[in-house]
């Protein structure tokens, strides 16, 4: 008997599972929380024929390839023994326990760990990509649409547009985690796939998408059901929409698999700030600290300035960039803490939550490394 071949499949169900159950609350966790009321079988129907677009797409376009050419430079293992079958164990162990680690660090990395520096690279763009956006983007729109979607809620006669529109952001943006992601579930079987393999996997993601559905998102929809409003179908889409924008930028940036979880991540800790530092500036009986709302708001400037550089350059942006990126990004997290100072309300609590989400995923990369020296230990040292 073949064990590989056993041991292949095997990974290939432990990975699909972790990975739907755990990344998949990213695209469809507001999808979730603002519909709620509708059976479960119906989101899965709506996500489950994206789902199989999108692999079968990319199936007839890349030559048999489903990750749409993220695993190039990750060959496939002949004969794999059972240690490829740790990163989705630990990976289940830890979703279930709610916690939202990269799926993408801990699975491919031990595929290719050399590809760990460029992956975490790429993820910290993107979280702070998100963050900066968000926090640009929700400053205007929580003083224009979220400060009333929170006072006012939805009429009978606005839910039905907001519904089509929110159903159309998130199959825009279910579909651009798929090509991101398939390459964490993939990485387990041949690159280039047989119709009978394409056909058994479709069904078994399938399957597992159709729990996620039926459990509501498990434990990582808590994550989601506790940032502000995203039960509300208008602020859902919206979240929804910008995260769809930022993995397209990215799925056009480069074919570097990257951590989908600090993206989604980034974007709603810079929504949250944005969003309670809105209210309760709008809010606020005490005048603001203008010399802070004077620096905020050449920060902003700033922000806004390096935001369209990084998107102008794509994939000529370098680690110096990435870093003085991040630098900015806490320099203004910091403005807008003092900023709230005045307030009635700070923004502590706002800045320990985002700080707990961003110490989770920090921990699932901590585990990747552990995890690959572990398998370099039981491999003999046989992976590079």
């Amino acid at each position: 008997m073949d064990y590989s071949l056993i041991i292949m499949w095997f990974g290939f169900l432990l990975a699909g599972y972790s990975v739907v159950g755990n990344d998949s609350i990213q695209t469809l966790g507001t999808f979730l929380s603002s519909n709620e009321e509708r059976p479960w079988y119906v989101l899965w129907l709506f996500a489950g024929s994206i789902l199989a677009t999108t692999l079968i797409y990319g199936w007839v376009q890349y030559g048999g390839d489903v990750s749409y050419g993220r695993l190039e430079k990750y060959p496939f293992i002949d004969g794999m023994t059972w240690p490829y079958l740790l990163p989705p164990l630990v990976l289940m162990l830890l979703t279930r326990t709610g916690i939202p680690v990269s799926t993408s660090f801990l699975i491919l990395t031990f595929f290719k760990p050399k590809g760990l520096y460029s992956m975490t690279m790429k993820s910290i763009l993107g979280y702070v990509l998100a963050f900066a956006l968000a926090i640009l983007v929700w400053q205007f729109i929580t003083k224009l649409l979220d400060k009333k979607f929170i006072h006012n809620p939805i009429k009978n006669s606005e839910k039905r547009v907001w519904t089509v529109l929110q159903w159309s952001s998130t199959a825009f943006l279910w579909g651009q985690w798929l090509i991101q992601d398939f390459a964490n579930i993939y990485v387990y079987l041949p690159r280039s796939l047989t119709g009978m393999e394409i056909a058994i996997s479709l069904v078994i993601l399938l399957a597992m998408l159709g729990y996620i559905f039926y459990s509501r998102g498990g434990s990582i929809q808590e994550i989601v059901k506790a940032k502000t409003n995203t039960v509300d179908i208008r602020s859902a889409t919206i979240i929804d929409f910008l995260y769809a924008l930022i993995l397209l930028f990215f799925k056009q940036y480069s074919n570097v698999p990257m951590s989908t979880t600090w993206v989604f991540l980034g974007l709603l800790a810079g929504r949250e700030i944005a969003i309670r530092y809105r209210l309760g500036k709008d809010d606020a009986s005490i005048a603001p600290n203008q010399l802070a709302n004077s620096i905020g708001w050449a920060l902003n400037i700033a922000l806004i300035l390096i935001v369209g550089y990084v998107v102008y350059l794509r994939d000529q942006v370098g680690d110096p960039l990435i870093l003085a990126f991040a630098g900015l990004i806490i320099a203004r997290a910091v403005v807008v803490f003092f900023e709230s100072k005045h307030q009635e309300n700070d923004l502590r609590g706002t800045f320990k939550m985002v700080f707990m989400d961003l110490s989770k995923v920090s921990f699932g990369l901590i585990i990747s490394i552990v995890l690959v020296f572990l398998m370099k230990f039981l491999t003999g040292g046989a992976i590079g």
